[in-house]
C-alpha cells in the first residue's frame, strides 16, 4: 500500500488504534456489553470485521461484489447480522485474527485503486478516499462503543479532518434516512480540531451554522452522544433541527444515546 496516499494513511493508522483497544481484551471481557443494545464487544469487532470484508471486496473484485451486493435483503438488519454471523461464531483471538486480516486486505485493496476511479458500493459507487473515509467512520462509532464499555478515554489528532470532511459531505443523510425533504440551503460547518486547527465548510454567510469541536461534533454524527451533552452549537432555522437528525451512515438511524447517558460537555 503507499504510505504517499494521506487518507490510506490515515485510515491505516485509525486501524491501528482501534486494535489497540481489543489487543490485550482477557477472552471474557469480549462478551461486555456495549451501549449499542444487544451488542457485546465482540459483535463490534465482527460487525467491522464484516464491512472491510464487503469494502475489500468492492475495491479488489467489482464483478464480484455486485454478486453478493445483488443477493443482499431489502431488510437492512437481516443484513448486518447475517454479515457478522460468521465472524461472530470464532473464539476472540480467531475473531481479532479474522479483524485484522480484513482490515488489512481492504486497506491493501483501496490503496490500489486509481483516485480518479470509483469503487462500487451499497448505494452508489464512490471514489477510494470516499470509501477509506467510510472505513474511518466505522472506526470511529463502533470504536467509540467499545471505549464506553471498558471506560477508555480515546486521544485524538487532526486525522479527525478527513472524517470531519466526511461527515459534511453526507450531511443530509439524516433526512435520507427518515424520508424526510432535504433542507435547499447550504449549512456553514466551523469546525476545530484536537491542535486547534479550524476546518470550515459551506458558505460563510450561510444563516444555518453549526459550529464546535471535531470530536463532538463526530460523536454527533455517528450517533454516539446526545446532542445536549455536546460542545456542537447550531443556529438557523434548518440547522437547529439538524442536530437531532444528524448522521453520517446510511441506513436505519437507530435511537441513538439518551441524554445523560454520558458526562455532558455542552457549554
Amino acid at each position: 500500500m503507499s504510505d504517499t496516499n494521506p487518507v490510506i494513511a490515515a485510515l491505516t493508522a485509525d486501524g491501528a488504534a482501534f486494535d489497540a483497544l481489543v489487543a490485550d481484551l482477557p477472552e471474557a471481557a469480549w462478551a461486555t456489553p456495549t451501549p449499542a443494545p444487544g451488542w457485546t464487544i465482540a459483535h463490534q469487532v465482527a460487525h467491522l470485521a464484516a464491512t472491510f470484508r464487503l469494502a475489500g471486496l468492492a475495491a479488489a473484485d467489482p464483478a464480484g461484489f455486485g454478486k453478493l451486493a445483488s443477493t443482499l435483503s431489502p431488510d437492512f438488519d437481516a443484513n448486518v447480522v447475517g454479515a457478522m454471523a460468521p465472524f461472530l461464531a470464532l473464539p476472540p483471538a480467531q475473531l481479532l485474527g479474522a479483524f485484522r486480516a480484513e482490515r488489512d486486505r481492504s486497506i491493501e485493496a483501496l490503496a490500489a485503486v486509481p483516485g480518479d476511479q470509483v469503487v462500487p458500493w451499497l448505494v452508489r459507487p464512490l471514489p477510494p478516499a470516499v470509501l477509506a473515509c467510510a472505513g474511518m467512520m466505522e472506526l470511529f462509532g463502533h470504536g467509540q462503543d467499545i471505549a464506553d464499555a471498558l471506560g477508555v478515554r480515546r486521544v485524538w489528532t487532526d486525522r479527525l479532518q478527513f472524517l470531519v470532511g466526511f461527515s459534511v459531505r453526507v450531511w443530509d443523510f439524516g433526512y435520507l434516512a427518515r424520508e424526510l425533504p432535504v433542507p435547499e440551503t447550504e449549512f456553514r460547518f466551523e469546525i476545530t480540531g484536537p491542535s486547534g486547527a479550524v476546518w470550515t465548510f459551506g458558505p460563510e454567510d450561510s444563516v444555518n451554522r453549526v459550529t464546535g469541536s471535531a470530536e463532538d461534533f463526530l460523536l454527533l454524527t455517528t450517533r454516539r452522544r446526545h446532542h445536549l451533552d455536546l460542545d456542537v452549537t447550531a443556529t438557523g432555522p434548518d440547522a437547529e433541527p439538524w442536530l437531532v437528525l444528524a448522521q453520517c451512515y446510511r441506513g436505519p438511524a437507530g435511537d441513538g444515546r439518551r441524554p445523560g447517558q454520558f458526562e455532558s460537555k455542552a457549554a
